[in-house]
């Protein structure tokens, strides 16, 4: 269980309230794990709505199904989010990520993401996901190459961290999926609200900022790039070789990223799932830099860094198998090395369908659902109590639920869609919430307790399922 405390105050926000502590009771009780109402940080009407409408329809699939979805769905917004104005009256919003008391770009994004669609009914979580843009945008502009940040400039544990910390940082590991989540999660506000006001000179700086870096990490200009990283560590994947530069990377137009979304450093610089990912974002970037900012020259720089990259993984991201045919490596270098893997956290290989705009049915990603889906990927681990796919971050033998949700949120298939919830909902070790990892063998031994982003996830594939 996280300990409780108060984080510090913000100029012009009010003060964070202190974090509810999720208790843990036997599956069998089946008592509600939400903190009470009053505890609750942040209530959403439309939120408490679905979750309503929900309860007779899964309560005839199954009462755990019930339990565990209504418990799961609103975590973000029960625990994790503070709301606030800032001293000019703008929305405000950091979001934690559960048991770390920081504020990650990626995991922030995605808490909130299953949410969006409910705005209509909300003005306040209209505001309140406002507020997660609005905070995202100026963080990237404090620094593009952090991937978590503080409520303030309060410092943190990884100060002394060999690479450019700044008080606002609470780590500052370079992860391309950083940059990618705040626009997927601003461009999809934009769609459904209309409202354009989080667009202004702020976002144009966050946008020139992530080009920058993009640019650099392509490496055209070598691979001693203004970014380094090193940590005093017993432990590979937490650092960087070569002097805080990383491994090599021929610069055939793909964008390297030190680390992955497991904040794991890469093997071979050329992450495949988030090179495909700033695809995507690059796209939709220049969508809004086009249509709400009528800046034609920063649109084009995207278009065509977007267009370049995708041409680079359709020769460097294809790999050729002889049990699978062509596959997506996790991993290139653009010498001709590769990795042939997937990690559980998102972007990944299997999540692409559900971030991007790739197709289920492109037979390169069915081949490599397949690959990855099995033994073949060095970590896809399967048991007594369950199987999905791992990484380093949690060690052998560790599947994650959030590999089973994606899994179920890439397939039309509702048999395999069904099979994966019954698998979640049978290593939740009695607690009513999804972990960031399981024992294959002993889902009572997991990691994280409190991992409000897979909770979120899951009450989202419960709704794509039943309650559309």
């Amino acid at each position: 269980m996280a300990s409780l405390f108060a984080l510090p105050t913000l100029s012009g926000a009010a003060e964070m309230p202190t974090i509810p502590e999720l208790a843990r009771v036997e599956a069998d009780t089946f008592t509600s794990q939400r903190p009470a109402p009053e505890k609750r940080l942040f209530r959403s009407k439309a939120i408490d709505r679905k979750i309503e409408s929900m309860r007779d329809i899964l309560l005839r699939k199954n009462p755990q199904l019930w339990w565990t979805f209504q418990n799961c769905f609103p975590n973000t917004l029960d625990t994790t989010v503070h709301y606030s104005k800032t001293e000019d009256g703008d929305d405000d919003t950091f979001v934690i990520t559960g048991d770390i008391h920081a504020m990650w770009l990626r995991d922030s994004a995605a808490q909130v993401w299953p949410y969006l669609r409910y705005m209509k009914d909300d003005k306040d979580l209209q505001r309140m996901i406002r507020g997660v843009i609005r905070r995202q945008i100026k963080s990237i502009c404090i620094d593009p190459y952090a991937n978590a940040f503080n409520f303030g400039p309060t410092g943190s544990e990884w100060q002394s961290d060999y690479t450019d910390m700044k008080p606002e940082l609470h780590e500052r590991k370079y992860e391309i999926d950083s940059l990618c989540y705040p626009v997927r999660l601003a461009y999809e506000y934009w769609l459904l609200t209309g409202d354009d006001t989080i667009f202004d000179a702020k976002w144009i700086e966050a946008v020139e900022k992530m080009l920058q870096v993009f640019r650099d990490q392509q490496r055209k200009r070598g691979n001693r790039t203004p970014y380094t990283f090193a940590r005093t560590t017993s432990a590979l994947h937490d650092t960087v070789s070569n002097y805080g530069y990383g491994h090599p990377a021929n610069p055939v137009g793909l964008i390297a990223s030190f680390f992955r979304p497991s904040d794991d450093s890469c093997v071979f610089p050329f992450l495949v799932p988030s090179n495909f990912f700033a695809v995507s974002i690059l796209r939709k970037a220049a969508t809004v830099l086009d249509k709400v900012n009528h800046n034609d020259a920063l649109s084009a720089e995207c278009t065509a860094l977007a267009n370049e990259v995708e041409a680079a993984l359709r020769r460097y991201a294809v790999v050729d198998t002889p049990q699978y045919g062509k596959v997506y490596a996790f991993e290139v270098d653009g010498f001709g090395s590769h990795l042939l893997m997937d990690d559980a956290n998102a972007p990944s290989l299997l999540s692409l369908p559900y971030l991007t705009e790739m197709s289920i049915s492109d037979p390169i990603y069915q081949n490599t659902r397949r690959m990855i889906w099995s033994h073949q990927n060095p970590y896809f681990f399967s048991g007594k109590a369950g199987e999905g796919i791992g990484g380093p971050h949690t060690g052998y033998d560790n599947v994650w639920p959030m590999s089973i949700i994606m899994k179920a949120l890439t397939t039309t298939n509702r048999s395999e869609q069904e099979a994966c919830i019954a698998q979640l909902l049978a290593t939740d070790a009695g607690t009513g919430f999804m972990h960031e990892s399981f024992n294959k063998d002993n889902p009572t031994k997991f990691t994280r307790s409190w991992f409000a982003w897979a909770n979120t996830l899951f009450g989202e594939l419960v709704i794509d399922v039943y309650g559309r």
